[in-house]
């Protein structure tokens, strides 16, 4: 996409990023395994930006066996001792022991199709429409992502605050937070 598109104030010019913006972020995701890929690495995110994520998401990938979460749920603490030294990613113990014990939450739960459903059920089965005007007008967590939150702790996930879970949510399209006067707003809406 042309760079003189309105995007959101976010976006920085970093190509990458763009493309992240152009053709990803607010995207609906109702494919179960890539919602769930989403979820883990908007924890590792926690504390960092985004574009730090998005640098290293092909070395997570590779790291975390493409996010095949049966794969995961079998890692040991020989694949925690071998992630902790993989400097394509990031290197803390608890985000991802944490991803690991996610792996297993998921597979508890049922798997791609159940995952799915209870994350569009948060927002009633369709994505749930903003009209921000700018960052001063999105907030950093909602009833909904605090409600998700409480759901996936219980089921045992961990790095599910509502913060996080509202910045996956953006991400995965269940909430529209594309500012107004952006291309993509229009577009998702």
């Amino acid at each position: 996409m042309p760079a003189a598109l309105k995007r959101c104030r976010w976006v920085s010019a970093d190509p990458l990023y763009i493309d992240y913006h152009d053709q990803e972020w607010g995207v609906p995701e109702h494919d179960g395994r890539a919602l769930f890929e989403k979820l883990i690495l908007d924890g590792f995110q926690a504390g960092l930006s985004w574009i730090t994520i998005l640098r290293k998401r092909d070395a997570f990938r590779a790291a975390f066996a493409r996010f095949d979460p049966k794969k995961m749920a079998a890692f040991g603490a020989k694949d925690v001792t071998r992630l902790l030294a993989d400097e394509g990613i990031v290197r803390h113990r608890g985000k991802i022991e944490g991803a690991i014990g996610n792996a297993r939450a998921y597979l508890a739960l049922g798997g791609a199709k159940p995952f799915a459903q209870l994350s569009w059920a948060a927002v009633g089965g369709k994505t749930f429409q903003r009209h921000s005007r700018g960052p001063a007008d999105v907030p950093t967590a909602s009833d909904e992502s605090t409600a998700l939150s409480k759901q996936l702790k219980k089921l045992g996930f961990t790095f599910v605050g509502p913060t996080i879970v509202y910045a996956w949510m953006q991400a995965c399209g269940l909430v529209n937070d594309h500012s107004i006067d952006c291309f993509r707003h229009k577009a998702l809406s």
